[in-house]
């Protein structure tokens, strides 16, 4: 298994997705944004031996990419071997471009849902035309990309999930995450059901199986609908665990679900590797990724056929 920390950096938020907590229209979120040498601090002497990456975080914020995310970045790159994944939503090209050249590694770009209509429902960023292509172009680019998508969101089909399977593995990726839909308080969505943790693991084990070599992350959000559920993870699959270095301060100001969050810190998480009889991996994400196969998407592929 491979260990990362993350850090949320930002809870700032421009988009109003009606299944997130950090939504825009949330006025009841303290919002808040972290020093990056605080955080560089943190990481560099403060972080538990196991982890080999870093994982920063933030709502779709410009201002903390521009103030706390890229000179973070270059810290980290100067002073340490971790790989760098980063989960900030939707830039411009030229955001994507510094953070590549700061010494980012590996992009997170979820989809949610791979069907028009259900994301444009949802309230997802943009449309998903506009999120595949931010996928393509930071392939592209030279960046590793991950995506993925919330199993039980509302409206949701099963010919749809069907679809966003299958759109998923068109695309240029190297990791994809499933996550259970947890209802996010304050948000249009709040009092919806949780997604099913079986059909999530179910789909944890079809992506492992379509593509043996991808990066898939056990997420929290499992343990918070199952308490075996992130243990069950890694037995369907997944092969990545994080461990949450957001100062205690912030974490609660950080809702991706909900204020009352399960905080993965490193005794749960290698406890919970140790529970599904794994060990944790000695090579980082990117050095694993530098060996794997180049994956590109075929010309003249329709991903929306």
């Amino acid at each position: 298994m491979f260990v990362r920390g993350v850090v949320e950096v930002s809870s700032h938020c421009r988009e109003n997705c009606r299944y997130c907590a950090m939504r825009r229209d949330n006025r009841a979120l303290t919002r808040y944004r972290l020093a990056a040498d605080e955080l560089a601090e943190l990481i560099i002497h403060q972080r538990p031996a196991s982890i080999t990456d870093i994982d920063i975080q933030a709502g779709e914020d410009p201002v903390a990419v521009r103030e706390v995310v890229l000179p973070l970045v270059r810290e980290l790159r100067r002073r340490t071997n971790l790989g760098i994944t980063l989960c900030l939503g939707t830039l411009s090209q030229q955001e994507y471009d510094e953070l590549r050249e700061a010494g980012g590694d590996y992009y997170v770009m979820k989809i949610e849902t791979g069907n028009p209509d259900h994301y444009d429902l949802i309230g997802a960023p943009g449309s998903l035309a506009e999120r595949v292509a931010a996928i393509c172009y930071l392939a592209r680019t030279g960046w590793k990309v991950s995506s993925g998508l919330i199993m039980g969101l509302p409206g949701q089909t099963s010919a749809e999930v069907e679809q966003t399977l299958n759109l998923l593995t068109l695309l240029p990726l190297a990791g994809c995450s499933v996550s259970p839909f947890v209802a996010g308080e304050q948000t249009p969505f709040g009092t919806s059901p949780n997604g099913d943790i079986e059909q999530t693991l179910n789909c944890v084990a079809r992506l492992r199986l379509c593509a043996p070599h991808w990066i898939i992350p056990a997420v929290s959000a499992m343990r918070l609908v199952s308490e075996d559920g992130y243990v069950r993870a890694f037995k369907a699959g997944a092969n990545l665990a994080t461990i949450n270095l957001t100062p205690s301060s912030a974490r609660a100001d950080y809702p991706i679900y909900k204020r009352d969050r399960i905080i993965m810190d490193e005794e749960r998480v290698l406890s919970a590797i140790a529970d599904a009889g794994c060990d944790f991996s000695p090579i980082g994400i990117a050095d694993h990724l530098r060996n794997a196969p180049e994956v590109v998407l075929p010309k003249g592929v329709n991903i929306f056929a």
